[in-house]
């Protein structure tokens, strides 16, 4: 069955009878490797075909589909068709010339890319692959297009006809319709990677890390450098980030699933169609700065998407609409924050804050947020929009008592059942470090009974559990790497030391120092870190510093970062010291657990961690991914207090 973007639940009630016909035909009579996209725009001009067909093999095919009927047609040229309507006659265009427009501009946009074309031969820059284009007339037989002449303006081979898409014709004979389209046939069998470039020109939305305006006119095709390597969505995130409808989305999806990234897709195309800002919230200041870097890399601004943290948006609430704030001096700590979530309730309730002022509610990081909090925010949305999206992950819920985190989202007012979507895969880490870090944490991250039936990867999950939190555990996408390493060494003066010269190293084999992190648990550990890489010259930004704000992704500098700070952001190489004082007397062995697998899988190529001494977790440890001990370790990196 062929793979349909966005689904077809989602985009059918937009569709003309005769493209919903066609869509049916195209999932059910193609194989697995065909991708077919309804609808999306293409390149920054936007296009707007009708569908577009891709194939290792059969290479680009895109169709245009008309509902007409002969009865319906006036006249046709090969540039208009005068239609018959019951206003009047209503010029068009031919659709078989625009088909071929669509078509041409795709060619030219793909010859661009010199890993697409032919670099010898006859055919020397032009696409590797076969490319064609075709008109589908789903109300028009073969023999009513035959009696018509129509083939005198549409050249019949172009033109699939409604008889030609029926659903009792056979597959292999509707597939060689479609084949029958592209009057030639050469170049291999495009890859894996090279379906990923096509989908990196036609539709810049699914690029990773790169700046995109939300208005075309503002940057050309030709301005943009085309790298060697590319990142883009895959295919599942893809279609789900472009087959969130409208109503109240949940995600369940686990860490390095690509959540995110159809948070920032999510927030591109709400912010083009609303006309009320789109709020975006999350627990950690340090995931709200990182993604206030990735949206302005798409272009969009505050004052189309405002991202907060959820406590600094409650202060600006009640800054905003002149409601008073907790005084520090009567409320302390954890009472302050309580209080100033209270006076946001209250206010609400009494419409001195008003409901309903945002075009769209996004919820990153979810599972971090207590219900009433989830309950006030879902009163945000505009009743006219009905917006929200929920992104969830139970395995990384670090705050509070899980025990009284048993509650419904119907019961905080998100009505999602139905609408409910599961990410298994992790695209994150290697094989390698996932496997680690559940194999650490995993008594802590199994499911219980009445959630294992809903761990089944599917869009749209039904079932009463659908409507509670819902623990999914991680799959590996495959991707290889360098096993995690456990460095034993004689005090935590050592790790630091080993520590730098690691990072120097790696640094020297040409990874940006912005690519590492240290991931700490105790604040002293951090200002015995931050001390040593300063005396270095090693180039260091202590994220959320005490009395200190901000985080900057792409500042030269090693980021130094708490284990719960680090919610929600990744880096190709993560060190984890001070294994030896874990887990934390604060707090439970299964909080701690729970947090040394958030910290962990922060990592998405190498993770270092080390210790000075045994402690509960350096055993489980060693014996997941055995040791390195001191006497082991190369010349240049022994060290000593």
């Amino acid at each position: 069955m062929a793979t349909l973007i966005p689904s077809f639940s989602t985009c059918s009630q937009r569709m003309t009878p005769g493209e919903r016909r066609l869509a049916q035909r195209l999932e059910s009579k193609l194989e697995d490797d065909y991708l077919l996209w309804y609808n999306v725009p293409i390149g920054r001009k936007r296009l707007h075909p009708d569908f577009i067909l891709l194939h290792p093999l059969r290479g680009i095919i895109v169709l245009e589909v008309k509902d007409w009927k002969l009865s319906t047609i006036r006249s046709i040229d090969p540039d208009n068709a005068i239609l018959i309507t019951p206003n009047g006659g209503k010029a068009d265009r031919n659709p078989l010339r625009q088909a071929r427009e669509y078509m041409m501009a795709i060619a030219n946009l793909l010859e661009k890319d010199s890993l697409l074309i032919q670099s010898t031969g006859p055919y020397a820059g032009k696409l590797a692959f076969p490319y064609s284009y075709g008109l589908v007339l789903t109300n028009i037989t073969r023999k009513q297009f035959d009696t018509a002449d129509l083939g005198a303006i549409l050249q019949p081979n172009l033109v699939i006809c409604q008889d030609e898409m029926y659903e009792d014709v056979d597959p292999m004979e509707f597939q060689q319709r479609l084949w029958n389209l592209c009057t030639y046939n050469f170049g291999e069998l495009l890859t894996t990677a090279q379906i990923d470039r096509v989908r990196w020109h036609l539709f810049p939305e699914v690029r990773i890390g790169e700046q995109l305006s939300l208005f075309p006119d503002d940057i050309s095709e030709e301005g943009i450098a085309i790298p060697d390597l590319i990142r883009v969505m895959d295919m599942q995130q893809e279609q789900l980030a472009r087959s969130l409808g409208e109503g109240h989305r949940v995600i369940h999806g686990v860490a390095g699933s690509g959540k995110t990234l159809i948070l920032v897709y999510r927030c591109l195309k709400l912010a083009a169609e609303l006309n009320k800002p789109v709020l975006v919230l999350c627990f950690n200041k340090s995931l709200a700065a990182r993604l206030r870097h990735l949206l302005n890399e798409k272009g969009i601004g505050d004052r189309q998407v405002h991202i907060r943290h959820f406590h600094g948006w409650c202060m600006e609430m009640l800054r905003q609409h002149a409601v008073p704030q907790p005084s520090s001096n009567q409320f302390q700590g954890t009472a302050y924050v309580e209080e100033l979530v209270q006076r946001v309730i209250q206010a609400v309730e009494a419409g001195t804050i008003p409901a309903g002022t945002y075009g769209a509610v996004l919820i990153d990081e979810g599972h971090d947020f207590q219900p009433h909090w989830l309950k006030l925010v879902g009163q945000m949305v505009d009743p006219s929009t009905n917006a929200l999206l929920l992104l969830y992950d139970d395995a990384q819920h670090i705050y509070g008592n899980q025990k009284k985190r048993k509650f419904s989202f119907k019961s905080v007012g998100i009505q999602a059942q139905g609408r409910t979507t599961i990410l298994k895969v992790n695209y994150r880490n290697t094989e390698e470090i996932l496997s680690v870090a559940y194999t650490f944490a995993k008594e802590y991250l199994s499911p219980n009974a009445s959630q294992t039936n809903l761990d089944e990867s599917a869009l749209g999950t039904t079932g009463d559990s659908e409507d509670s939190p819902l623990l999914v555990l991680p799959e590996s996408a495959g991707r290889r790497g360098p096993q995690p390493q456990l460095i034993k060494l004689p005090s935590f003066n050592a790790e630091v030391e080993h520590l730098i010269n690691r990072a120097r190293q790696l640094h020297e084999k040409g990874i940006a120092w912005s690519d590492m992190a240290v991931v700490y648990r105790s604040q002293w550990m951090a200002q015995k870190v931050c001390d040593r890489l300063q005396k270095a010259n090693v180039p260091v930004e202590w994220i959320n510093q005490a009395g200190k704000q901000g985080y900057h992704p792409s500042q030269p500098s090693i980021k130094l970062v708490t284990m719960h700070s680090s919610k929600g952001l990744e880096f190709p190489v993560v060190f984890i010291p001070g294994l030896g004082f874990l887990p934390n007397t604060h707090s439970t062995p299964e909080e701690e657990a729970r947090l040394l697998y958030v910290a962990m899988t922060r990592a998405i190529d190498q993770l270092v961690m080390s210790g000075d001494r045994s402690s509960m977790f350096m055993k489980r440890l060693d014996a997941v991914i055995g040791s390195t001990d001191r006497s082991k370790l190369p010349v240049e990196l022994e060290t000593t207090d």
